[in-house]
């Protein structure tokens, strides 16, 4: 215990810089990786492979892919887009795959059934920032869906809370039956990393019970297998490491990345995330000091994680938090609020986005690719109009679009001028603590056609040509005498 206290405090005073200076040694390092002869990706790169990357820079080694033997079809190769990685007590401890694309939904399930997996991570939504980021290969509850020659069925779906989705699947291939779990994590923006660690812990230990004392691999994946993937493994391996009494003074999560990147590509992608692992890192040490009787050290892991100097961190809980960013996944614009309320939609389950020129409806809840009907209930938050009164004339309200990117630049007007509250001047974006739900979209295009005229929206307003000539004041028709 005296081992993980010291490393608890050690990892507790590394700055920011440190960390980051850590992380350049990292990238420098794995792209000497790259001219490894050691090393290749020619499976990857082989023609009829490569529309089974998602990614075209994402390849697997073809000294740690996983090889597909169980073969379905005629047409089935050995290629997917996944590696192994070693963990603390096994050679094939993980498998760190890309999220399935809808040509390689079969391939996904002949892996999962190859190699008899019991517990799958998803450390990803299906759509993210308006983009398909995994194609969904599960069916809704007690509805069967098929896939090639596996039928796949949803007994169960929970919400242990909002930021995690559990699902208990059972597989079928060849008059054979198997069940598995899934743990979906919502809250965990790509190439960022979540607010707190705690939610990761839990994560974490919930896939170790559902996992128990199977030696099949722990399969985790998000869109590209490497970011997020990457810092799922390092934890779980960091875990491993504690509770079998591998650490010693030697102890370096940087030679740990290290070796993840061997095995899999850009495994641990940005900075932030490479920051997290040390953040998560100390939580789950102060976790175990306490459960043999330690004292506590520090109260929680935002003492841990502090922000950049220059950013500000809003004042909602982390959980409101999550769920206001999580609502706003698939909202496009928001754009200049309508002079009357707008009548209750007939379907709560879509909203109208309205841009100049044109509008469109957009789903602002995401269902089950397999269902046909649509009618399975929502997995994500549903995009409400905010009821507010509505007592600013429509001229003090500016045009503008809310981007989909996590910090969007101001865009048509100067800076700080016409933003609205959650954009700060810097050009970032902050979620208020009281922002809920989302300003009320335009139905129509009526209130955007007459932008310069006055009584608009406020802006670029123009004096109005005279129609004719002016009439001469009543002095000049007066004769000089």
């Amino acid at each position: 215990m005296e081992l993980l206290s010291s490393l608890l405090s050690s990892l507790r005073t590394l700055e920011t810089g440190t960390l980051d200076q850590d992380y350049n040694m990292v990238r420098s390092q794995t792209s000497v990786l790259k001219r490894d002869p050691s090393l290749s990706t020619e499976a990857g790169a082989l023609k009829e492979n490569i529309k089974k990357n998602r990614y075209k820079d994402i390849l697997p080694y073809d000294q740690s892919r996983v090889v597909l033997s169980l073969l379905t079809s005629d047409s089935d190769s050995d290629y997917i887009n996944a590696s192994f990685i070693k963990g603390a007590s096994s050679d094939c401890r993980y498998i760190a795959s890309q999220g399935p694309l809808g040509s390689t939904l079969i391939d996904f399930w002949r892996m999962i059934w190859e190699y008899n997996i019991k517990v799958i991570v998803m450390a990803s939504r299906e759509i993210e920032m308006g983009k398909k980021k995994c194609e969904c290969y599960w069916s809704p509850v007690h509805q069967p869906a098929s896939f090639g020659p596996f039928t796949v069925c949803s007994q169960e779906e929970t919400r242990p809370h909002e930021d995690m989705v559990v699902r208990v699947l059972t597989v079928s291939y060849q008059q054979n039956s198997r069940s598995l779990t899934q743990y979906q994590f919502l809250s965990w923006p790509d190439h960022d990393v979540p607010y707190e660690a705690a939610g990761v812990l839990d994560l974490l230990e919930r896939v170790r019970e559902s996992q128990g004392a199977h030696t099949s691999p722990l399969l985790v994946h998000c869109s590209a297998g490497c970011g997020r993937t990457g810092v799922i493994c390092a934890l779980d391996y960091i875990h491993d490491l504690v509770v079998t009494k591998q650490i010693n003074t030697d102890f370096s999560i940087k030679q740990i990345v290290l070796d993840i990147r061997r095995q899999r590509p850009s495994a641990v992608q940005t900075k932030e995330q490479y920051r997290f692992i040390f953040t998560a890192a100390a939580c789950m040490l102060e976790r175990v000091l306490r459960s043999a009787g330690g004292r506590r050290l520090y109260c929680n892991t935002s003492e841990l994680k502090k922000p950049e100097q220059g950013t500000t961190r809003p004042a909602a809980s982390s959980s409101k938090r999550l769920s206001q960013q999580s609502a706003m996944n698939d909202t496009y614009a928001v754009v200049n609020k309508p002079k009357q309320p707008l009548p209750p939609a007939a379907d709560p389950a879509h909203s109208v986005v309205a841009t100049p020129g044109f509008s469109r409806e957009l789903p602002s809840s995401h269902h089950y690719d397999n269902d046909p009907s649509g009618a399975v209930a929502p997995v994500y938050s549903v995009v409400r109009p905010r009821a507010k009164p509505h007592s600013l004339p429509l001229s003090a309200t500016p045009l503008y679009a809310t981007p989909l990117s996590d910090t969007p630049s101001p865009t048509n007007h100067r800076l700080g001028e016409g933003l609205p509250s959650s954009l700060g001047n810097n050009g970032e974006y902050h979620l208020s603590p009281d922002d809920d739900d989302y300003e009320d979209f335009s139905s129509s295009s009526r209130d955007i056609t007459g932008l310069d005229s006055p009584g608009g929206i406020g802006f670029n307003c123009r004096i109005q040509k005279p129609k004719g000539p002016r009439d001469p004041p009543a002095e000049w028709s007066r004769l000089e005498r």
